[in-house]
């Protein structure tokens, strides 16, 4: 064991310089996906493994074609809401989907969403995801 991890080990720890990214939503423009009334802004992307977090803003009455979700998929509703065959989620609320999981989903009202990717979506009418 080195000498640093034995300090380490012996409460003398000290932080890992620039190891923490802060973002600053506000700050980042929406831009438009390949998906009509949907635009984003990345928060965190590691294109090499397919992860992506981001801020979705979904225009009232749109439309995410059908798709199957490769892994696990988060979403936590900022404003608004949005839904599929199993339920709706609404402002203040989470739902996560199950790798292999298909659906459509709609917002009527609009909505912001939070989404967490492990890989991106796989759409049956479009080459690529966001």
């Amino acid at each position: 064991m080195s000498t640093v991890t034995e300090t380490r080990l012996k409460g003398k720890l000290e932080p890992t310089i620039n190891g923490s990214t802060y973002v600053k939503p506000a700050d980042l423009e929406w831009k438009p996906t390949k998906h009509k009334g949907i635009q984003i802004k990345v928060l965190y992307e590691d294109p090499s493994k397919g992860e992506l977090t981001c801020l979705l803003k979904w225009e009232p009455g749109t439309i995410l074609p059908f798709h199957r979700h490769p892994e696990i998929e988060q979403t936590y509703v900022v404003e608004g809401s949005f839904y599929d065959h199993d339920g709706i989620a609404r402002a203040g609320e989470y739902t996560w989907r199950k790798p292999g999981s298909l659906h459509e989903t709609r917002s009527d009202e609009g909505c912001i969403i939070l989404a967490v990717y492990r890989k991106p979506n796989v759409f049956f009418d479009v080459d690529a995801g966001f």
